[in-house]
């Protein structure tokens, strides 16, 4: 079947393109933006060398269903999604911070941790915990783009508006809208019986000076879930937790030996390997949504993506 890895489509009024490790976005006449969920996967800030079918329109849909329903907290870019990979919205000037946000000690604060840091973008963190274990109140640690564009980089509050990349005033507004919007994802979590963990949210200002809500959320590459039922059981016994997110794919690849380090190489997917990711993105998607998963058709995705997009654009006209 099909997959989108790259794209290089001409549509009509468009101004440029950006490529990103997971998403393509498009400005058409400085006003719109085309934003197409490729299949790729991305680990250690590392393009792995293939796709997972269906992964894009897993990403978008889910992006798509929770920015509806968080839009009566923060107004967001989305206008539509005309197809199964794709979103088009308004057009927004980012901020250049993510605004990460976690429930839990898990991932990269957990890594942080174990190595002895109890201070993490500025936040100190409980002496005591152990992996996976609930914070008393969520702590926001944004983060930052290295030079290369590519990796992210731990950032405090602090040096944000001390370095002026954020007013202090936009700030505060981004940490409101950041704690209001993982407090809606927890509810809409606990409603599917699961436990949103952490999750990142970015944002930019539209022409007319307002702050929304860009690309996307609560999907399983910006945000990690654990099953709700039996997490107290499994942290008292010291267990792994069930998670819902491309963790496993983390944790494969270190089983693998690859971490993203220098001199490491890529382990090789097999195609059963491939298969069996994409079924548990379907399985994201499921559980995430409630939702059955109705898989587009992949004959000529391209030629389905520029066709819908461009019958799109016009009728903005």
């Amino acid at each position: 079947m099909d997959t989108i890895n790259n794209t290089d489509f001409n549509f009509p009024g468009q101004k440029a393109v950006y490529k990103g490790k997971v998403r393509e976005v498009y400005t058409i006449n400085d006003e719109y933006l085309v934003m197409i969920a490729s299949d790729r996967l991305s680990a250690f800030d590392v393009i792995m060398p293939r796709q997972i079918p269906f992964k894009g329109q897993i990403l978008n849909q889910i992006a798509e269903n929770m920015l509806n329903a968080t839009k009566d907290i923060v107004p967001n870019w989305l206008l539509a999604c005309p197809d199964a990979n794709v979103a088009v919205g308004k057009l927004a000037k980012p901020f250049k911070v993510e605004m990460v946000i976690r429930g839990y000690l898990s991932g990269h604060a957990w890594r942080e941790y174990r190595d002895g840091k109890r201070i993490i973008c500025g936040v100190t963190m409980p002496d005591g915990m152990k992996e996976n274990d609930k914070f008393p109140e969520p702590i926001i640690t944004p983060s930052t783009k290295a030079d290369d564009g590519l990796h992210d980089e731990d950032i405090s509050r602090e040096e944000i508006i001390s370095q002026q990349i954020v007013s202090e005033a936009d700030y505060l507004i981004l940490e409101d809208y950041t704690r209001k919007l993982f407090e809606r994802g927890t509810e809409l979590a606990k409603e599917r019986d699961l436990i949103l963990v952490d999750t990142k949210y970015e944002f930019g200002k539209s022409s007319s000076g307002e702050i929304i809500l860009i690309d996307e959320i609560h999907t399983p590459d910006s945000s990690r879930y654990f099953y709700a039922e039996g997490y107290q059981e499994r942290q008292d016994k010291g267990e792994m937790q069930k998670q819902l997110s491309k963790e496993f794919v983390r944790q494969w690849l270190i089983r693998n030996g690859f971490q993203g380090l220098e001199g490491q190489v890529i382990p090789e997917m097999s195609d059963e390997k491939i298969n069996e990711i994409s079924e548990r993105y379907i399985e994201l998607y499921e559980n995430i949504t409630g939702q059955t998963f109705v898989k587009a058709d992949t004959s000529d995705i391209l030629q389905r993506i520029d066709k819908n997009v461009t019958s799109y654009l016009d009728s903005l006209k």
